[in-house]
C-alpha cells in the first residue's frame, strides 16, 4: 500500500529500522538531562541547517506540532496583534487561533488561484507585530513562491515579523530562509515521519525580539525554550524518540537542492498529464499558484469517490479534498518518502482507468 494522503503522510521505509534502533540503543528510556541527549540534540540541529540550507546563525527549536507553534507565536512574540494572509483552511485557522489570544488582529483572505499584490494590503500598521503567511497551503494545494515572500518581507510594516508556516513544504522544497523570520513544519509530511513533533527556526532578529518581550507566563514560552536550546535543552519533557527519527532520517537524506529537483520534475510531470486529461483536472489552474509538493484535482463527486475507491483497490491511498473542497477534490502529496515507483504506478493507473 502506498498513501498519497498529505498528513500523516508515507512514512520512509527505513523509520522501522530506525524504530528498532532506537528501542536497542536505549533511547526509549534515556534521561532527557543527561549529556547523551545533549549531543543528539546537537547533532539533529547540525544535520537540519545542513541538508536544509538553513542559516548557521538561525536557532532550531523543537515542539509538538505546528498548532503549537500558533500558540507560542501568539504567546511569546505577539504583544499586540499579528496580520494574517491566507487563501485556505489551514491559514484561516491560524488567524482565528491567534485573534483568540490577541483580539485585535487582523486578516485578510485571497482567492486560491490568486496571487497576493503585497503593494496594495490594507491592514498592515505600525502596531503590527506578527505577519503571518502560509507559504504552502496543504488543504487547496496552492504555494506562495519566493518573490511573494520577498515581496511581503520587503513591506513590513514598523518592527514588524515575517512568521510562514511551511508545514507541507518544509524538507520538500528549497526555501530561502532569510527572506523570512519564523519558519515552522510539522515532520508527518516532507520529513517523512510519523507525527508528534514540529521543527521552528527563528532568525536572529526573532529571537532578539523575545528576549526583548520576555514573555515567561507559559511552559513553553519562547524566551525560556531560547535559554535552554543554548545547551540544547529544552524546559520540558522532550519527543525523545521523535527527536532521535528526525536526526536518523536527515543523516541518511539528499541535500535539499537535489530533493528539491526530484519533487519539481515529478510534480511538472504530474500536472502536465491532468492539464491534458479529460476527466479530472488541477484544482488550482494558475501554474503560478500550484504547489509542488501537494497536488490537488477536481472532478465530479462522484467522480472524485470512484477514483478514490478503485485506486485504493490497486494499493494507492489517496488523500480527500479538505473542507468545502472535499466533495469535488482530492490531493496527492509528493513528497520526498514517496518512491518513484509509486508515481509511476499512479500515473499508470489513471492512463488506464480514467484516460
Amino acid at each position: 500500500m502506498y498513501t498519497f494522503n498529505p498528513g500523516p503522510s508515507q512514512v520512509y521505509p527505513q523509520v522501522r529500522q530506525y524504530l528498532q534502533d532506537a528501542f536497542d540503543e536505549g533511547w526509549l528510556s534515556a534521561q532527557h538531562r543527561g549529556e547523551r541527549f545533549v549531543q543528539l540534540m546537537r547533532q539533529t540541529v547540525q544535520e537540519l541547517k545542513n541538508k536544509l540550507n538553513v542559516p548557521q546563525d538561525y536557532t532550531v527549536f523543537f515542539m509538538s506540532s505546528a498548532t503549537e507553534c500558533w500558540e507560542v507565536l501568539a504567546q511569546s512574540l505577539t504583544p499586540t496583534k499579528s496580520f494574517h494572509l491566507y487563501n485556505g483552511a489551514f491559514g484561516e485557522k491560524w488567524f482565528e487561533y491567534a485573534k483568540a489570544l490577541r483580539p485585535a488582529t487582523t486578516g485578510i483572505q485571497f482567492g486560491p488561484d490568486e496571487i497576493p499584490d503585497v503593494h496594495r494590503l490594507p491592514g498592515l500598521d505600525e502596531q503590527t507585530d506578527l505577519v503571518c503567511i502560509t507559504q504552502n497551503e496543504t488543504s487547496n494545494a496552492t504555494q506562495l513562491r519566493d518573490g511573494v515572500v520577498l515581496n511581503i518581507y520587503n513591506r513590513l510594516p514598523g518592527n514588524a515579523l515575517l512568521a510562514v508556516d511551511a508545514t507541507s513544504s518544509l524538507a520538500g522544497i528549497q526555501l530561502k530562509y532569510i527572506k523570512a523570520d519564523i519558519w515552522y513544519a510539522s515532520v508527518q509530511k516532507c520529513f517523512g515521519l510519523p507525527a508528534g513533533l514540529s521543527v521552528m527556526l527563528l532568525s536572529p532578529r526573532a529571537v532578539e525580539r523575545l528576549r526583548k518581550i520576555n514573555e515567561r507566563s507559559h511552559y513553553n514560552s519562547l524566551t525560556a525554550q531560547y535559554e535552554k536550546m543554548l545547551n540544547y535543552q529544552t524546559t520540558h519533557t522532550p519527543n525523545v524518540l521523535g527527536i532521535y527519527l528526525l536526526s536518523r532520517v536527515m543523516a541518511d537524506r539528499a541535500p535539499i537542492k537535489a530533493i528539491h529537483q526530484h519533487l519539481q520534475e515529478r510534480a511538472t510531470k504530474l500536472y502536465d498529464y491532468f492539464d491534458q486529461a479529460t476527466q479530472l483536472s488541477p484544482l488550482i489552474t494558475n501554474p503560478e499558484a500550484r504547489s509542488t509538493t501537494v497536488i490537488g484535482l477536481q472532478g465530479a463527486p462522484t467522480l472524485i469517490e470512484e477514483v478514490k475507491r478503485r485506486a485504493l483497490a490497486q494499493g494507492l491511498q489517496l488523500g480527500s479534498g479538505y473542507g468545502s473542497w472535499k466533495p469535488t477534490s482530492l490531493r496527492i502529496a509528493n513528497f520526498p518518502a514517496i518512491p518513484d515507483a509509486a508515481f509511476e504506478q499512479l500515473v499508470q493507473f489513471f492512463a488506464r482507468e480514467f484516460a
